[in-house]
């Protein structure tokens, strides 16, 4: 407690204004006294914290029909702001202000905070109830924001704002809800946010911002469940991207992100989201993991993707290019899938079920014609050979037409060669003309017969070694389609 008679003339000041909540406003207009230079203000500018917390707990309360409400400006605040566990009913304005040391308002129940334009070693929210909004817009912390299992009804501002804890966690807000929005747009951090589990059902909105924490995870928000997450129109980042398992029930957009050229990975495996946006400027430097995750829409482009993309369960409801609706060529979207380290099939069935659905099943069979030319480079010597026998000739199943140009092309040198020369009757007299076309469809028949093959023959020799070739063929030509057929209808 401080008697009013131990008051500097700038506290009486403030001590008088707050049960009116009118403003108190030591700003100066002569460029010497701006902010950055608030360690140097005198006396005529500085408040003690000691009296600020003295006010907020009820020191000087206000009168019959007034609010009482604590607003500064342009003030130098000495000494620790300590508010923790308090229960301020009042609102808190600070605008210009410079904090000699961190504020703190740990497990505090209070309203509106706002500390714009200021600068502060550290703000501590943790587990405090804010039942209005806190706005840091345009400050300055040369240290941690805490808010942890914060809750705050109304928005989270900080916007504008700079958070320098380098090599350490800037913004430490686990658990963190925010019943409003929470905007960062254009804040810039050096340092890591964590906003692991946190509930941002208003969104958090991030253009603009610029995030750097080149060694570690510059944001992790792991288990998060967000409105909307748009890190996007000129977004940077320098470090890694978690979203493992958080749920984003709009969009989220990576839309004119800059990712750093070194270290940038993005980690959304098992994320939820209903519309995935990726078009940054370049692609990521690292790995994305998007296994298990789920979006009911893509935009993006095939090219603007990483070198490595985890995309095992990954499933989707539709496709489009960021230019328009139409889905790009079945090329450059098996090229997407094969970014994904080793074989899998997962990501080539999910590919094949959207071109279904929108009725184009002739990409749907290339793509799992790639998916089955992928396998083959995973299996041993004999299966590798068996599977290009099933390729050259009906192309696994998924190009049938191919065996009837086999047969339509062994037909024809059967009736050509075959046709240049005369085989023996096996009974003279006894057995129909030789036909060299229906000779050759006899040979290329595994089962039945029309006749011709138990007829004529030829003595050993080069015909002889023709005929067996062609019957050989036969039997290769007919085990490949029963077992293309078989592999397309079962859709392995």
């Amino acid at each position: 407690m401080h008697a009013y008679a131990e008051l500097s003339t700038a506290e009486r000041q403030l001590w008088d204004a707050y049960p009116s909540g009118q403003s108190v406003d030591f700003r100066s207009a002569r460029p010497e006294d701006g902010i950055e230079h608030g360690d140097s203000w005198g006396d005529e500018r500085t408040v003690r914290a000691g009296v600020v917390s003295t006010l907020l707990l009820g020191g000087n309360p206000g009168r019959p029909g007034s609010v009482p409400a604590l607003r500064l400006a342009g003030a130098r605040i000495s000494g620790v702001l300590d508010l923790g566990g308090a229960e301020i009913g009042q609102g808190i304005w600070f605008e210009d202000c410079w904090f000699e040391q961190g504020v703190r308002f740990y497990g505090a129940a209070t309203r509106t905070v706002e500390i714009k334009g200021s600068r502060l070693p550290g703000l501590n929210l943790t587990m405090a109830r804010v039942e209005g909004g806190l706005n840091l817009r345009h400050s300055a912390l040369n240290g941690r924001l805490e808010l942890m299992n914060a809750r705050i009804a109304g928005e989270l501002m900080l916007s504008d704002a700079t958070i320098s804890c380098p090599g350490d966690w800037a913004v430490f807000a686990g658990g963190l809800v925010v019943e409003g929005s929470m905007f960062c747009r254009r804040t810039a951090v050096d340092g890591g946010i964590r906003l692991l589990g946190a509930q941002l059902p208003g969104g958090l909105h991030m253009e603009h911002a610029r995030l750097r924490h080149a060694e570690g995870v510059a944001l992790l928000a792991d288990h998060a469940v967000v409105g909307s997450l748009a890190m996007s129109e000129g977004f940077s980042v320098e470090g890694a991207i978690s979203l493992r398992g958080i749920q984003v029930a709009d969009q989220l957009t990576f839309d004119g992100a800059v990712f750093g050229i070194r270290g940038t990975a993005l980690d959304c495996g098992r994320m939820q989201a209903g519309v995935l946006v990726f078009t940054p400027t370049r692609p990521p430097s690292g790995p994305m993991d998007l296994q298990n995750a789920r979006a009911a829409a893509i935009h993006d482009r095939p090219d603007i993707w990483p070198d490595t993309v985890r995309l095992q369960g990954f499933t989707y409801g539709s496709l489009h290019e960021s230019s328009g609706f139409q889905t790009t060529s079945v090329e450059r979207r098996v090229a997407w899938i094969r970014r994904h380290p080793g074989y899998a099939a997962q990501p080539y069935e999910q590919l094949a079920v959207w071109y279904r659905q929108i009725g184009h099943d002739d990409d749907a069979r290339r793509v799992l014609l790639a998916k089955q030319r992928h396998r083959r480079k995973s299996l041993g010597l004999p299966a590798r050979l068996w599977g290009h026998l099933l390729d050259a000739t009906v192309g696994y199943g998924y190009r049938p037409w191919l065996a009837g140009v086999w047969l339509a092309a062994l037909v024809l040198l059967g009736t050509a060669v075959f046709g240049a020369h005369s085989p023996r009757p096996t009974e003279p007299g006894r057995v129909p003309p030789f036909n060299a076309f229906v000779y050759t469809l006899d040979l290329l028949i595994p089962i039945g017969g029309l006749g011709q093959r138990t007829s004529w023959y030829w003595q050993a020799g080069t015909m002889a070694w023709l005929g067996y070739a062609l019957m050989a063929a036969g039997w290769i030509l007919t085990t490949a389609v029963i077992a293309g057929i078989t592999r397309a209808l079962n859709r392995n």
